[in-house]
């Protein structure tokens, strides 16, 4: 099953009988629109961790200790995305096979990653989930949904955050050749 067929397929799931003011079809978009932002945190959760992990070189303990405040980072916004899709009236991700069917975030399997690469692709990963988080932004605007607006507001001011910390870290990688 394809991103969009998933994203189509939790569209159609019918809303809860959750009390809300927002219309069945912002509940419906809102609710498919935070569940695949959902596996997306829990993908960039998991492959954060697996660098902080495997991390190595000259800078071990700096980038081991970045990557494990930025894994519990991420990790923390899970519960909020999760809690405020059953708010609306939606429900969310129920598995890891859930998560692997939506998620946009590749996975990283290889047996060594140079610290750079792997600070660089945290860092392209963190802007892919902050575009995502913009796109979610928009459409709650749409639907004049303030509560899901607020809570993406500062999930983005985090990404960036984190997204910053990646990029000024892989620089200094970069100029060390490690």
């Amino acid at each position: 099953m394809s991103i969009a067929e998933a994203k189509s397929k939790l569209r159609r799931i019918a809303p809860l009988r959750t009390p809300t003011d927002l219309a069945p079809d912002a509940t419906k978009n809102i609710a498919a629109a935070f569940t695949a932002l959902l596996a997306d945190m829990f993908a960039l959760y998991t492959k954060t961790k697996n660098f902080h992990w495997h991390i190595s070189g000259p800078h071990f303990r700096d980038y081991h200790l970045m990557l494990d405040d930025q894994a519990s980072q991420i990790f923390g916004t899970t519960d909020a995305i999760a809690e405020r899709v059953r708010k609306i009236g939606g429900t969310t991700l129920r598995s890891i096979g859930h998560i692997a069917k939506l998620q946009t975030i590749a996975d990283n399997d290889e047996k060594f990653v140079a610290p750079g690469d792997m600070l660089r692709e945290l860092m392209n990963d963190n802007k892919a989930v902050a575009h995502a988080m913009r796109e979610a932004c928009e459409l709650a605007e749409k639907h004049h949904d303030l509560g899901t607006t607020n809570l993406l507001e500062a999930f983005i001011d985090a990404t960036e955050k984190r997204t910053w910390f990646l990029f000024e870290a892989s620089r200094e990688a970069d100029r060390t050749g490690h």
